[in-house]
């Protein structure tokens, strides 16, 4: 079960996350969620429990705990959904660029 965790301290790492659900069984994989820009945690990630109970323990003891001086917020991950694109700028012989949509 693929299980996300918000509203993490921006100092917790992968390994500290893993340790935090292995104590409710076996974690196949942890993760936070890094900033491309500028490398930091955005403050949530997500932890891949093979076993449904154990996943299940875990969101139940970790949601609302306040860990670091915050309220964790777990439970189980939704599918990425689908979103329609965004307009990409186009740009003009000058170097310029316009959002020809808007303009």
């Amino acid at each position: 079960m693929n299980i996300y965790i918000g509203n993490l301290d921006y100092d917790v790492t992968d390994a500290t996350l893993k340790e935090m659900f292995e104590v409710f069984g076996e974690v196949s994989s942890a993760s936070i969620i890094i900033d491309k820009f500028n490398d930091r945690s955005k403050g949530f990630g997500f932890v891949e429990m093979t076993n449904k109970s154990e996943a299940e323990q875990a969101i139940s003891s970790l949601n609302n705990k306040e860990v670091d001086g915050r309220a964790l917020r777990v439970n189980e991950a939704m599918p990425k959904e689908s979103r329609p694109s965004k307009p990409r700028p186009s740009y003009n012989s000058r170097g310029g660029s316009s959002y020809s949509s808007r303009y």
